[in-house]
């Protein structure tokens, strides 16, 4: 496969995408010609990078260059992810470009002393699931990554390679803000939807670990979304799992009802864990763990200088927090291991 599109200052590069996916020590493995379908699929992707895909995107890119030039930098993955460097730069552009680029959603970052406060505190979410595998060495997919943070904690916790996927370009082009100084190939961000990878009947996608979190509630059918997650993880690799769930009563099914939940229009299940779980062992999974059952509180997810929107706070009802504004259970996260048999 030839590349000859050449590549846009601080935009993923398909010839190195394409590198890195052929590379014996990262490459998924894959069965009946799977791993060339993936390939093509994932650098098709890049051509989302365009207006054609999305009306804010020349604005984005304009913020992108605007970032001043600095060598590649270390990046270390505490509760921030920490970007930093001995090299002198001229930070009076970094603010505003990386303004230019909110909602910032999942973080925090440190970049060069800049706190992005972001709505979520995703450090705290990792916290939950950085223990559930051992990260040495795998092959990651992030379905509905967002920007990427977890892809950046992932590596610091010894992973080989990460394939973040998110149809929100706005995200991508967050990702790809920070890779402008960490110049990594090993933590990709792509404009994809799960459903458009080659999910074949008798294949492997061949990736030792899988993420979805915070994905499962917004699918209309959540059993189908659990067989494309078995179809992506290799023999003997394993699933972690995130999701809303109730801890009493029935599964609830807002978007059915034409309701929200918590002001979220496509919110199609909130499940009970042994539904949940009773979804992953008919998609094929064994070994079904619950890791953690932990309360959404306003100090995890909330407004904030980068993320000026409402959020969870405006959401519960003031006269009952444990209620949404629609008078729904207010949100509780279960964390999920599965394993694909071997």
């Amino acid at each position: 496969m030839t590349h000859d599109k050449e590549p846009v200052q601080g935009l993923p590069d398909a010839a190195q995408l394409a590198q890195v996916l052929q590379h014996p020590g990262i490459a998924a493995p894959t069965g009946n010609g799977a791993a060339s379908v993936l390939e093509a699929c994932l650098l098709q992707s890049l051509n989302r990078f365009s207006p054609a895909y999305h009306g804010d995107f020349p604005g984005w890119l304009e913020a992108l260059n605007a970032l001043p030039a600095a060598h590649p930098v270390r990046l270390t993955g505490s509760a921030r992810v920490r970007l930093s460097t001995e090299t002198p730069i001229d930070d009076r552009a970094v603010e505003p470009a990386l303004r230019a680029l909110m909602p910032w959603r999942k973080g925090p970052f440190d970049v060069f002393g800049l706190i992005i406060d972001t709505e979520w505190r995703s450090d705290w979410k990792w916290a939950r699931v950085e223990n559930s595998c051992d990260w040495s060495g795998c092959r990651v997919l992030d379905v509905g990554c967002g920007n990427g943070y977890f892809g950046w904690r992932l590596l610091d916790a010894g992973a080989a390679l990460v394939i973040g996927i998110d149809p929100t370009l706005l995200f991508c082009m967050q990702h790809a803000a920070i890779n402008r100084y960490a110049q990594s190939h090993r933590n990709w961000v792509l404009p994809l939807r799960l459903e458009e990878l080659p999910l074949g009947d008798h294949q492997t996608l061949g990736f030792d670990r899988v993420l979805s979190m915070g994905v499962l509630y917004h699918r209309r059918d959540p059993q189908a979304h659990c067989r494309e997650l078995f179809a992506t993880t290799a023999p003997g690799g394993q699933l972690v799992l995130e999701t809303l769930v109730v801890t009493r009563g029935d599964t609830l099914e807002p978007a059915k009802q034409k309701a929200r939940y918590a002001q979220m229009r496509n919110v199609w299940n909130v499940a009970a864990i042994s539904q949940v779980e009773l979804w992953l062992q008919r998609a094929g999974f064994i070994d079904i763990d619950c890791m953690d059952v932990t309360a959404t509180t306003i100090a995890e997810q909330r407004t904030t200088d980068w993320m000026r929107f409402q959020s969870l706070k405006d959401f519960l009802d003031p006269a009952n927090p444990g209620r949404t504004v629609e008078g729904w259970p207010a949100p509780v996260r279960a964390v999920l291991r599965a394993r694909r048999p071997a």
